[in-house]
């Protein structure tokens, strides 16, 4: 596959987020996390299942390494664990956390691998939970704190910093719909949240500039699609494109809130909007991270309750997850961003892809053609974005390897490379394959035009 329009320096990269991949949740002076809280607790994750042992990524990332420089990644997306750093999330610095980072960001660098450190992937230390995690603003003070130490003792190397992850789903499912860590479920009241999350991004982007640190925010995006031309689907989309897309972009881009009255809520969130944090918010940011999976389709609801109902997007495949396959949702996406925010930053896709059934067969390999077709399509669809003028300059696919897939425990597979969770053998994937010879490609092609 030829991809015409991507810069020559493109970043090809996977992702991957501590609490999914370390393990390791007891050594070292790690302090648990809302996760540990949160799968200890019966009927929360499928099956029982725990990030406990995940991939032993922390004991095993020498071996992760190499499988990155054998796919010729150019950059490597990474949580690192807050409660790993600070065990209780403030006070007193954990050193051997800070080491393992340490080592991590060393050896990436010495595979030529750019090292993209996400500081928030929804691991809230459960000593900050207690104080009422992301309802209380304390938390993104706390945040800042943090942020000034890691910064600190990795910012000499790494240069490219990754705020908050997906903050509406944080807030979503976390707080609103309580399916994830912490399970709360408030609905609405739920709001302070996204602010809160939102100051703490402002704050901790303050702290790198000062260190003359690039920065910036990934969230989950999507394309909101009436179901019908009627003025009802209409309004419906609007509203939830309003929670899940504009409530994190417009204070970034635009310094205010959007109109919010659909979900009984002001522009003050309940008072937790205060002076001067809109003015932390919206300081631009170097690169916008774009978490995408697929769009949504909205029509309005049968009764009261949500301002809106999610309906079916049908006559395409779906993921074993039960996710449309629709790559032009993202080349739609982005030129949308591009129109709405005329001052967007370059953008790098943070997150894409697809879970599978995966099988090693016989003979020792995983055939995961439908693994591979959804890439190919998806950045089809970002190289389509480019010709149209949106700044990409970097895609990670989802993920690196098979991982805890938070309520789904181990029960979902979106990896390049499988995982044996009861053995931690891992398998490189026929996807990986595939993804290594096209990153070899657009190199050799961009040499060429060189």
């Amino acid at each position: 596959m030829t991809l015409n329009h991507l810069p020559a320096d493109f970043v090809w990269g996977a992702s991957t987020a501590a609490y999914q991949i370390e393990g390791a949740t007891k050594e070292d002076g790690r302090g648990p996390s809302v996760w540990d809280t949160f799968t200890a607790r019966p009927g929360t994750v499928r099956d029982g299942h725990t990030g406990d042992v995940a991939c032993d990524h922390y004991h095993r990332y020498e071996e992760d390494l190499g499988l990155m420089a054998e796919a010729g990644l150019t950059g490597y997306r990474f949580s690192i664990a807050w409660s790993r750093v600070l065990p209780t999330g403030r006070g007193e610095v954990n050193p051997k956390g800070l080491d393992f980072y340490d080592r991590l960001v060393d050896g990436l660098l010495e595979r030529g691998v750019e090292p993209f450190p996400t500081l928030f992937h929804w691991d809230l230390p459960q000593g900050l939970e207690d104080d009422g995690g992301w309802l209380n603003r304390d938390t993104a003070y706390r945040f800042a704190e943090y942020t000034a130490v890691v910064a600190a003792r990795l910012g000499d190397r790494v240069r490219n910093w990754i705020t908050l992850n997906e903050p509406f789903i944080h807030m979503a499912w976390g707080y609103g719909l309580g399916t994830h860590a912490p399970g709360r479920a408030l609905l609405f009241d739920c709001l302070p949240v996204a602010h809160h999350q939102l100051l703490g991004h402002g704050l901790a982007l303050r702290e790198l500039r000062s260190l003359g640190l690039r920065v910036m925010m990934a969230n989950n995006c999507t394309p909101v699609r009436p179901a019908s031309p009627s003025a009802a689907d209409r309004a419906a989309a609007e509203a939830y494109d309003i929670l899940h897309n504009r409530l994190f972009a417009d204070p970034i881009f635009t310094g205010a809130y959007p109109d919010l009255s659909a979900y009984g809520a002001d522009a003050t969130l309940g008072g937790s909007v205060r002076d001067g944090d809109l003015d932390l918010i919206s300081a631009p940011l170097d690169a916008l991270g774009v978490n995408y999976y697929n769009p949504t389709r909205i029509q309005a609801p049968a009764a009261g309750g949500l301002p809106f109902e999610e309906a079916p997007i049908e006559g395409v495949r779906h993921t074993a997850f039960g996710w449309p396959v629709v790559p032009d949702g993202l080349r739609e996406l982005l030129v949308l961003l591009k129109e709405r925010y005329p001052a967007l930053p370059p953008v790098h896709i943070t997150e894409n892809g697809c879970s599978v059934d995966d099988v090693v067969t016989a003979d020792g390999t995983v055939p995961d053609t439908d693994r591979i077709d959804y890439l190919d399509g998806h950045l089809r669809a970002v190289d389509a974005a480019v010709a149209q003028g949106v700044d990409v300059r970097g895609y990670f696919t989802w993920t690196l390897m098979d991982n805890f897939e938070w309520a789904e425990g181990f029960h979902q597979r979106f990896g390049l490379v499988h995982v044996d969770h009861e053995t931690q053998v891992r398998t490189p994937k026929a996807s990986f394959a595939w993804y290594r010879d096209l990153i070899r490609e657009h190199r050799a092609n961009a040499e060429r035009r060189t």
